[in-house]
C-alpha cells in the first residue's frame, strides 16, 4: 500500500476532488488506482486569508513497486495495519474473569474477553445509559442526586457524558482497534481518519448500549447496581470478590476498571492492602466563552464557514510561581455539567453534542496540584484534597447544587460579580456568584490569574471580563496510582488483580483507558485457555 502525504484542498473544494490530486501526484490513469481512503484529516489555519484541508491517503494501485522507484515526494509504502490478537494461553480457568467498572477501560476489556470467548462477568455500581440519562437529568432539573446514577457511575462511565474525544498521543495499534470499534457500534466513520475525532455524548449512548448487548450476545454478562464493597484475599491472591455486601462471587481474576470518582472503592482497597500512591492531578474551575468568540480567534474571517464547525483550542501557561495553568476536555459549542459522585458536593465537568451547536464554548481551566500539597502521606491524600474544594463549592453554592461562578473580570479584581454580560452560564441547575478564591487553594487562583492575561495574548478574547468562571474542576484525572507490575499489570502486591484504566492511574482519556484496558484483557487470554 502507498501512503500519499500533504494533499491540500481549498476550504470550498469538495473532498471527492481527492481522487483527481491522487492521480496527479502519482502521475497516473484512472484505471491504474484500484481504491483509496482517507487515512488522516486535518486543518492548517495558520496563514491569515486561507483555510487548506490537509489530507493523507491510503492508495491501493497497479505497478506499485515501479511507482515507489519514482521516489515521489510524500509518497511512501506502507503496510497495512491491524490489530491482531494475542494467543490464547493453556492454563485451565476455575472461574470466568470479572471486571469491575463499565468506563472504556471496562467495556474494552470485557469486549476482547467476550470476542475471545471468555464469558466475562461486568459489573457496574451504577445504572444502564437509559435509565442514568434519566436520572442526570433529574439532577440537573430538579436537583435530585442519586448517589449510584450520575455523571460519574453507571454505563459508559464519566466518559459518556462528555464531549467524547478521542484523542491520544500514544502509538499503538490498539488505538485503531479501539477506533474501528466504536464505529462498529455505532460511531460515525470520521473518527477513524479526523484529525482531532469526537464522538459526542448524544452518540456515546447508544454505542455504549451497543456494546454491552454484544459482550451478552457473545456470553458475557453484565450487571448494574452491581457494587463490589470488598475483595477476598488469600495469600494476597484474589479468591473471590463481593457484591452489594451481601453476593460472594469467586473469581480469580479481576480487572479492575473503577473510574477517578470511586472513593469508597479506594478506601476499601487500602485497608485490604492493595498497593496504592499518591499522584500529581489538577484543579480549577470551568471557563465559559462565545464559541463564535473562539471561532473568530481561529478561524477569522472563514469563522463562519459550513466547513469548519465549532473551533477548539489547547491553551498552556507556565508560571511564576512554578506552577502550570492548562486548559483541558475543551468542549466546542458544549455545556458545564454538574457531575458530583457524591451528596453535598459541587463538581463540573464539560460536555458536548456530536454537532457542538450550542452557542457557549468551555474548557477545565486547571492548575498542577502536586503530592506535597497534600500535607500527608496517607496514599489517599489527594481525595481528601479534592473533598475539601467540593465540599466547600457545594457551601458557597447555596447548599442545593448551584455552582459557585465568577466573571472572568471580577476573578482577576478580586470582586463579586453582580450581573451576567455576554455569556449566559449553561451549568444546571444554576450558579450563584461568589469569589472563587474561597473554594479554590491560593496557589491555583494566583496561577489562573496571572495565566489568563498572558493567554489572552495568545486567543484574543480568553481573559474577556464577562467569561464566566465556575467552579469547582477537581476530576480531571485520579488522584492515585494503583501500583502495578510493568510486565503481568497485576497489582504490584495482589496477584491476578489488574489495576485499569483512568481510575488505576494508568490513563487520560477515552482511548488510552480503552486500550488499556485490551492490554490487561490480553494478559489473562495470554495465560488461560476459553474452554
Amino acid at each position: 500500500m502507498i501512503r500519499i502525504s500533504n494533499l491540500k484542498l481549498g476550504i470550498d473544494e469538495d473532498v471527492s476532488v481527492l481522487k483527481k490530486l491522487v492521480l496527479r501526484k502519482l502521475k497516473i490513469k484512472e484505471n491504474e488506482l484500484i481504491k483509496h481512503h482517507i487515512y488522516k484529516e486535518a486543518i492548517d489555519a495558520r496563514k491569515r486569508g486561507k483555510i487548506d484541508f490537509v489530507y493523507t491517503v491510503d492508495v491501493e494501485v497497479k505497478n506499485e513497486d515501479k511507482l515507489l522507484e519514482m521516489k515521489i515526494k510524500d509518497v511512501i509504502k506502507v503496510k497495512e495495519t491491524k490489530y491482531i490478537g494475542v494467543e490464547i494461553g493453556s492454563e485451565k480457568l476455575k472461574n470466568r474473569p470479572v471486571i469491575i467498572g463499565s468506563g472504556p477501560a471496562g467495556l474494552f476489556s470485557a469486549l476482547l474477553l467476550a470476542q475471545r470467548g471468555y464469558a466475562p462477568m461486568l459489573l457496574e455500581r451504577g445504572l444502564d445509559v437509559d435509565n442514568r440519562t434519566k436520572d442526570i437529568d433529574d439532577f440537573w432539573k430538579n436537583r435530585k442526586f442519586k448517589n449510584n446514577s450520575n455523571v460519574q457511575f453507571g454505563e459508559g462511565g464519566a466518559g459518556t457524558f462528555s464531549d467524547g474525544k478521542l484523542t491520544t498521543r500514544i502509538k499503538d495499534i490498539r488505538c485503531r482497534k479501539v477506533l474501528e470499534e466504536l464505529v462498529n457500534f455505532g460511531a460515525p466513520d470520521e473518527i477513524l481518519y479526523s484529525h482531532k475525532p469526537h464522538v459526542g455524548t448524544d452518540i456515546l449512548k447508544g454505542v455504549v448500549k451497543n456494546i454491552r448487548n454484544e459482550i451478552i450476545r457473545l456470553g458475557g454478562e453484565v450487571r448494574f447496581d452491581s457494587k463490589v464493597t470488598d475483595i477476598i484475599l488469600e495469600n494476597n491472591e484474589i479468591k473471590s470478590i463481593v457484591v452489594n455486601e451481601n453476593e460472594t462471587i469467586e473469581t480469580e481474576n479481576v480487572i479492575l476498571a473503577i473510574g477517578h470518582s470511586a472513593r469508597d472503592t479506594y478506601k476499601m482497597l487500602n485497608k485490604r492492602g492493595v498497593r496504592i500512591i499518591q499522584k500529581p492531578f489538577a484543579i480549577g474551575a470551568r471557563i465559559e466563552h462565545p464559541q463564535e468568540l473562539i471561532n473568530k480567534s481561529q478561524y477569522k474571517e472563514f469563522y463562519n464557514h459550513p466547513r469548519l464547525g465549532a473551533a477548539d483550542y489547547r491553551l498552556i501557561e507556565h508560571t511564576s510561581n512554578l506552577r502550570t495553568a492548562y486548559t483541558f476536555c475543551m468542549c466546542p459549542g458544549g455545556s458545564v455539567i454538574a457531575s458530583a459522585s457524591n451528596e453535598c458536593e459541587v463538581v463540573t465537568n464539560g460536555m458536548s453534542e456530536h454537532a457542538r451547536d450550542k452557542s457557549n464554548a468551555n474548557s477545565a481551566f486547571l492548575v498542577n496540584v502536586l503530592p506535597e500539597d497534600f500535607g500527608s502521606e496517607d496514599p489517599l491524600a489527594g481525595i481528601a484534597f479534592q473533598e475539601k474544594y467540593e465540599r466547600l463549592a457545594y457551601e458557597l453554592g447555596g447548599k442545593n447544587y448551584n455552582a459557585p461562578a465568577q466573571l472572568v473580570g471580577d476573578f482577576l479584581n478580586n470582586k463579586v460579580s453582580t450581573s451576567l454580560g455576554s455569556v449566559e452560564p449553561s451549568y444546571k441547575p444554576g450558579v450563584e456568584f461568589v469569589d472563587l478564591r474561597e473554594c479554590l487553594p491560593e496557589f491555583v487562583t494566583t496561577t489562573m490569574k496571572e495565566a489568563l492575561k498572558s493567554l489572552d495574548n495568545r486567543l484574543h478574547g480568553f481573559a474577556m471580563h464577562d467569561a464566566v468562571l465556575t467552579g469547582v474542576e477537581t476530576r480531571s484525572s485520579a488522584p492515585v496510582r494503583i501500583v502495578r507490575d510493568e510486565e503481568t499489570l497485576q497489582s504490584s502486591n495482589t496477584k491476578n488483580l489488574y489495576p485499569c484504566g483512568e481510575g488505576a492511574g494508568y490513563a487520560g482519556g477515552i482511548v488510552t483507558a480503552a486500550v488499556d484496558g485490551i492490554k490487561c484483557a490480553e494478559k489473562i487470554i495470554v495465560k488461560y485457555c476459553n474452554k
